[in-house]
């Protein structure tokens, strides 16, 4: 069963852009990534996705169920949802926003609630506006898990957390995904997707341009090639993204091999190395060339 599907969603702000045909599936089970910048679509499809916003056109199914404004609330009981920033009503207690949360699903969270709050040193007496920033995640990621729900999603969820916190938050996500959850993360952090999320998509400029397993989307012809001992790039079809180096330069090279070890017989070098090149670099080469048609997607 698919626990998210989006068939033709667009979403228009007047003459603003905000999404535009986006089609995308997630298996149940998946651990999802959703990867673009700021501004690029991610929030406008999730608010979409979970029924706080009525697109424009297309349709978008949890669970198989259409979202709309009859099903909504019994589909929205399966979900954990932690927006991108986390507002709670002041002059509550956290144990107060927490059994608000829980009662909202008809659900008892108590024990859940207690041993989340323990693993991520929350303290639940504390008054939401004496909270941190990070705190206040800590709180919304609590009210996301507590239910134990079918499906999780987060949208850019680690920013304000400490790295012994985001480890914490990537080991209980791994563990409800073991479970049989699904789990969906939208981020702009790359090492993030890279490291945790085993499928995942790119959106840009509110189109998605590419959705595959994440060692496919890593998974290039280009090479980074670093250059020891020489100042300067081979001029060769096929290099980008020239970098200088202390003792000389690296560059992406997605030509053939035999020109290249030519152009390298030819210099006096140091040192040569070649490896593949990041999740990073593919990303920002995605963004820095036109953006492709779905015909150019091919991975």
């Amino acid at each position: 069963m698919h626990a998210i599907e989006i068939r033709g969603l667009t979403k228009a702000y007047g003459k603003a852009r905000g999404v535009q045909s986006i089609d995308l599936t997630v298996e149940s089970g998946a651990f999802f990534g959703f990867i673009g910048p700021n501004g690029a679509g991610k929030s406008t499809t999730i608010r979409c996705l979970l029924g706080l916003l009525e697109p424009t056109s297309g349709e978008v199914r949890l669970f198989g169920q259409p979202v709309d404004r009859r099903s909504r609330a019994a589909l929205l009981r399966r979900v954990g949802f932690m927006p991108g920033e986390a507002v709670f009503h002041s002059g509550l207690r956290v144990r107060e926003v927490l059994q608000l949360s829980a009662n909202l699903r008809g659900v008892d969270c108590t024990a859940e609630a207690d041993a989340l709050c323990q693993r991520l040193q929350l303290d639940r007496n504390k008054k939401i506006e004496a909270l941190s920033l990070g705190n206040r995640k800590k709180v919304s990621i609590v009210c996301a898990l507590q239910h134990r729900p079918d499906l999780y999603i987060f949208d850019e969820p680690t920013s304000g957390l400490d790295p012994l916190m985001q480890r914490a938050f990537f080991e209980l996500l791994q563990e409800r995904q073991a479970a049989g959850a699904t789990v969906f993360l939208s981020s702009h952090v790359l090492s993030e997707i890279q490291r945790h999320c085993t499928q995942a998509a790119i959106i840009r400029e509110g189109r998605i341009i590419a959705c595959a397993p994440v060692e496919t989307l890593a998974r290039t012809s280009a090479r980074r090639v670093s250059l020891h001992g020489v100042s300067q790039a081979p001029d060769l079809p096929g290099i980008r993204d020239i970098r200088p180096l202390p003792d000389g330069v690296s560059f992406l090279y997605s030509g053939g091999l035999r020109p290249l070890t030519a152009e390298l017989a030819a210099l006096e070098l140091a040192d040569l190395t070649i490896t593949e090149p990041d999740l990073e670099e593919i990303f920002l080469h995605y963004y820095a060339d036109p953006a492709p048609t779905k015909g150019d997607l091919a991975l």
